[in-house]
């Protein structure tokens, strides 16, 4: 079954170059990654929930403690690797990377412990230019970052 998730990408203008929000997945399977793991913040739909506009909205907040403001401009989608259609929108912030807040999430850890810990869902967040990016996020969605320059003619 394929997966839908919806997100927003920050960005903003510094010293001639457009930067992007990204976010790093907290939890112990991450912790020690960096490469190739940063991503959009994003997230699943909840059961029965069709309007993926309201779904990135949501999930902003909730992995970055800001709420998104317009104009938006749509990124459209992108097919992932692992069965997973993204849906993008984009918009212009400022904010110290530093100040985001994500939610918790809970995990039986270590493995077959029996003790739930929590997590945040992002641990870390940055901006960083396209071509920091290449080695930062999913490579997949890289098309967000160069969709956005291309609507921006940056």
């Amino acid at each position: 079954m394929k997966k839908i998730s919806a997100g927003f990408l920050m960005y903003r203008r510094r010293n001639g170059y457009l930067e992007f929000l990204l976010a790093h997945p907290g939890g112990p399977f991450y912790s020690e990654k960096d490469e190739g793991v940063w991503s959009i913040p994003k997230g699943q739909p909840d059961e029965g929930e069709e309007d993926l506009f309201k779904v990135a909205e949501r999930e902003f907040e909730e992995e970055t403690s800001i709420k998104p403001h317009g104009p938006y401009l749509s990124l459209h989608t992108v097919e992932q690797k692992n069965n997973k259609t993204v849906h993008v929108w984009a918009f212009e912030n400022d904010v110290d990377p530093e100040t985001l807040k994500s939610n918790l999430f809970e995990m039986e850890w270590p493995p077959k412990s029996g003790k739930i810990e929590s997590f945040p869902e992002m641990d870390r967040f940055g901006f960083f230019t396209r071509e920091e990016a290449n080695n930062k996020m999913r490579y997949e969605q890289l098309l967000f970052l160069d969709r956005l320059g291309k609507l921006l003619k940056q």
